[in-house]
């Protein structure tokens, strides 16, 4: 119990953890859970590695600018007596963006936390959320080793071609390329990919993390060679509230013949597009594969139709597939989007198995098919938890 870290996963007003402890060279989680409306009235909920949930509502914290250093001095001393008594070791964060600079995850002091500021306009989503959570903790623990794990690392491995965009020279010079992201998600596959695929993991594999936000992750050999978002999370897929890929005349019209500001672009954007936009109903896909809506009917219709043509443009990029995985919220779980996608793809040579598919898989083509598609779940606490663990020396891998 002495090795125990705490994972943490800050977004605007709610904040998801979960605490490991070392076990041999990986790590183990005890619990998991949520504190949702911070700056309001917090509650809590926590999840037992048994299964137990149980939630509470805690006493507002007072003070503006301090409740989510409150929230997280009380979730330390929660976990650790819910734990034994043992201290925290360290705190692992997902952050988003780490630029060109962050190949790997870093130990965070202050000088390090002004870097990672700079990129919150690559990241305006979730950037500033996920700092105020390592801000908090250098405040309220000054003493506690916080470690930042990177959405954007693991495509640091991308040959420099994927990461450009037709731009003059100093806009690159400036950051402006590809950096692609979801990427602990995909390290997470990657590393499980033999016990699915066994020699096949070092292959072309196409790796489709569809959620809310969603993207598509090529790899060779477990690395990242191209992905379809770029230098913001805005790029790519169709998602539940934004764009993805956009002509930049659609920009350029809405600021100029609509008079929309940068705020109100930003907006649009980040909150008004996607399944929510197209369908005018929800960003939700369980709720548009219900619905009777035409509209709803035609969101569905294009968020596969992007999937599967941005998926022919990086199969390309790979020269040939053989294996392709869904994985996140809507990968895991949306039957009937899985099917749809994968007979788009039947060109590839994929021979989807329904039986399979209904009942979630892991593996959803045929038996021989030369290409295999399989559903294998994600774990992005669990790659925060061995990063945080290895930086802090707590394992031997």
């Amino acid at each position: 119990m002495s090795s125990a870290v705490l994972v943490l996963n800050s977004g605007s007003s709610s904040v998801k953890f979960a605490l490991y402890r070392a076990a041999g060279a990986d790590a183990k989680q005890l619990f998991s859970g949520q504190i949702d409306n911070i700056e309001y009235l917090p509650q809590l909920s926590l999840r037992e590695a048994s299964g137990e949930t149980s939630e509470r509502k805690l006493k507002s914290f007072p003070g503006p600018g301090r409740t989510r250093a409150e929230a997280l001095s009380f979730l330390i001393d929660m976990l650790s007596q819910r734990a034994g008594g043992a201290g925290i070791l360290a705190a692992g964060h997902r952050v988003v963006h780490g630029g060109a600079k962050f190949r790997e995850p870093v130990l965070v002091d202050r000088d390090v936390l002004a870097v990672l500021e700079t990129f919150i306009p690559l990241a305006p989503l979730h950037q500033p959320h996920n700092l105020a959570a390592i801000r908090a903790l250098l405040d309220g623990a000054p003493g506690l080793p916080q470690i930042a794990c990177f959405d954007t690392a693991f495509h640091t491995t991308q040959p420099r071609l994927a990461t450009l965009y037709a731009l003059p020279r100093e806009l690159e010079e400036r950051g402006v390329r590809r950096y692609g992201f979801h990427g602990l998600s995909y390290e997470y596959i990657a590393s499980v990919l033999p016990d699915y695929l066994a020699d096949g993991a070092q292959g072309r594999v196409l790796v489709a993390h569809l959620g809310n936000g969603s993207s598509l992750c090529a790899m060779r050999e477990r690395r990242s060679i191209a992905t379809s978002m770029g230098f913001t999370a805005v790029e790519g897929l169709v998602m539940g509230t934004r764009p993805g890929s956009l002509d930049p005349g659609v920009l350029l019209y809405l600021l100029q013949e609509m008079r929309m500001d940068a705020a109100a672009v930003s907006d649009l954007l980040y909150h008004r597009c996607g399944l929510l936009g197209v369908s005018g109903i929800s960003h939700d896909m369980r709720v548009l594969l219900a619905s009777t809506e035409p509209r709803a009917a035609e969101a569905v219709d294009l968020y596969v139709y992007r999937a599967v043509t941005q998926a022919g443009g990086l199969v390309a990029a790979l020269d040939g597939l053989d294996a392709l995985v869904f994985t996140a919220g809507i990968g895991e779980h949306a039957a009937p989007v899985r099917e749809r996608i994968c007979r788009g793809l039947a060109w590839l040579g994929l021979e989807f198995d329904p039986a399979a598919n209904a009942r979630d898989g892991p593996r959803i083509s045929r038996e021989g098919s030369p290409v295999s598609a399989w559903v294998i779940p994600t774990n992005e606490e669990l790659m925060i938890a061995r990063h945080t663990l290895q930086v802090i020396g707590q394992t031997g891998s």
